[in-house]
Parts: structure tokens; sequence; C-alpha cells
């Protein structure tokens, strides 16, 4: 088993400043709009961007910081990116062996670590094959592989199966999980599924700034930043509590049964938008609609701090139009109270 990573990614010219831990055996899903600075963190851990005024500390080894630069090919680290990138001319086996083979192995030992690797994530029957005859799915297994055939001290999981077809993805998360094992792992994710099915934690970035950190469960479930709201498919929305509640910053209140933040306090709210219902005159606080955008078969109704996803039927019988004053109302048994942590910068 490896050690840990201490990172801290600073790249004054990206206007990033990112204080990372990763355990020995854990995983950690690195989450954020495009442009937060996920790109500059994975390209620091991996020596394709040098940190200024930071410090990569892998299993007690300094990468990166005042004195010391290691170069990529020295670090120990395995990248799997969105796309495979096999070598053409070489076989399965081969591609897998390369890394081995460049480290100093001899052929029979890289052999070796190559089967070895195909067999952990499940195609080692592919070993003879010519990349080009590979699915995408294949193809991304074998790139595992590679990776683990080095024995990485750190594994960096960039969007690994974004490129890939739902069906592929379920067996890419597969071999992922096995290649994670025993080591520290940063999995850069837009897949809310994918950092449930492989991360212990979770780190959220925004504008080059880590905003908030939690365990997979903890960010998915009571979210404290916009973006994390947003990925675990949530409504986020702000207040004070008052006793069975929250009493909106936007006007109203959401009744609760789930949370006991004392009155008073201020809290956030998190309910998933197909809980909440929308009417003309119903119960619920009053908006004004701001937008409507198809999604999924449905109708997402912006209003502002709250929204509500309804069916096209609901949404044609209201006549639901830009600017008309609705009211949004969810059960209280689908909102959830809670105070928000301050984000934190690090394991």
């Amino acid at each position: 088993m490896t050690g840990g990573l201490r990172a801290h990614v600073v790249v004054p010219a990206r206007d990033v400043d990112v204080l990372l831990e990763i355990g020995a055996d854990e995983c950690v899903a690195l989450v954020g709009p495009n442009g937060a600075g996920k790109s500059t963190v994975v390209e620091a851990l991996a020596g394709l961007t040098r940190v200024h005024g930071g410090e990569v500390v892998l299993d007690g080894r300094v990468l990166d910081g005042p004195g010391a630069s290691v170069p990529a090919h020295r670090r120990g680290v395995g990248l799997v990116a969105q796309r495979a990138d096999l070598f053409p001319h070489l076989s399965v086996a081969r591609n897998v062996a390369y890394g081995p083979r460049a480290s100093g192995s001899g052929s029979r030992e890289a052999r070796h670590r190559s089967d070895a690797a195909l067999a952990a994530v499940g195609v080692a029957g592919l070993a003879d094959r010519a990349p080009g005859t590979l699915s995408g799915g294949q193809a991304q297994r074998v790139a595992i592989a590679r990776a683990l055939a080095t024995d990485p001290a750190l594994l960096l999981l960039d969007e690994p199966t974004s490129a890939l077809d739902v069906d592929a993805r379920a067996e890419v998360r597969a071999a992922l999980a096995t290649a994670r094992t025993g080591r520290p792992t940063l999995l850069v994710t837009h897949n809310p599924l994918e950092a449930v099915s492989l991360a212990d934690r979770i780190v959220v970035l925004e504008a080059g700034r880590v905003v908030e950190v939690g365990t997979t469960s903890q960010v998915l479930g009571r979210p404290t930043s916009t973006f994390a709201a947003s990925f675990s498919g949530l409504t986020l929305v702000r207040g004070t509590a008052v006793q069975g509640g929250i009493a909106l910053d936007g006007g109203g209140e959401l009744a609760s049964v789930t949370g006991t933040v004392p009155p008073g306090r201020r809290s956030l709210a998190a309910y998933h938008p197909t809980a909440a219902v929308v009417t003309r005159a119903g119960a619920g606080p009053e908006r004004s609609v701001t937008a409507l955008e198809p999604r999924d078969g449905l109708v997402r109704v912006r209003t502002g701090d709250l929204v509500a996803d309804v069916t096209v039927a609901v949404a044609a019988g209201l006549g639901l139009e830009i600017g008309e004053a609705v009211r949004i109302a969810v059960p209280a048994s689908e909102v959830t109270v809670y105070q928000p942590a301050d984000a934190r910068t690090g394991g």
C-alpha cells in the first residue's frame, strides 16, 4: 500500500490556490464548474505544470516545491484521461507493458505485470488484440490496466468515462473501483453516480479555490455550495431557521420534518425539484417565473431561489409564462434544513 498525498497547488497565472489531501487508500472526487481549476490541479500533480509557492508531497517524497521538481515520468503517477490514446501499432498486451518497460523492467517482468493488470480489470482476453479493434469501453479498460501496470503511488482519473456510452460506463466504473484500491486516487468527474460509486470524499472547486469539502454522502445530501447542490440534483435555498422549518431570504417559509437547527440560526434547506408543487394560488411562497426549461421530459420552472420540475401537462395546464406569479410548495418530508459548514481546505 502506498502513502498519501498532500498537495498545495498554487499556480498564480491561472489564479489557482488549492490545498488537497488524500489518504493512502482513499479516493477523492474533485468537482466544479468548467474553468474552476480542476485540470490545473491534475496537471500539477502529474508534473505537467509547476507549482509556484506551493508543494506536492507523495508518500513523504517531495515532487514539486521550493528546490524540488521531479519530472513527470519519475513521479510514480498513473493517469487515466477521457480517451484511452493507446499506441495503435502495439498489441493490447504491449501497450500495457510499455510503462514497466520504460521504467526499466525486463521483457518477462513487463509481460507479467501486463497480464496481471489486464486480468485485474477483466480484459485478459484482449491481450493479443490491436487497439483499433476495441470498443470504447474495452479501450478505456485497457488504459486503466496500462496505468495499473506501473503500480502507481498516485492514480489520477480525469473524467475517465465522459467519452463513453451509458452501457460502457458501468463496466469501466467496475474497473476503476479495482484500480483505486490500495492507493490515493483523485477523480475528476461531472457524473454524480461516478462520485457515489468511487469516491470517499468530495472536494468542490469554484474559481480556483476550495469552497466545500466533505464525505460523499455529506456533500451530495447536504450541500453548502451552489455547484454541489447542482451536482447532486438538489435545489439549495438559504434563510433562517424557524420552528419546524426555514424562513427564506427571498420571502416565505418552507416546512421541514428533517433537521434540528435552533430557531434564529442561519440555515440552508435542500430539496429535489421534482418534489415541488407549482400552483397559481395554492400553498407555498410566492415567486415570479424567471425561466422555463425543458429537462429530461419535464419542464424546469425557475423562480429565483426556488425551482420546480413539473410535467409538460402541468406546465401547459397552468399556462406558465415568464414573469407570472406562482406559488411553490414542497412537502415538509422532502425538505432538509441544516446549518452551513465553513468551507475547509483539506482532509
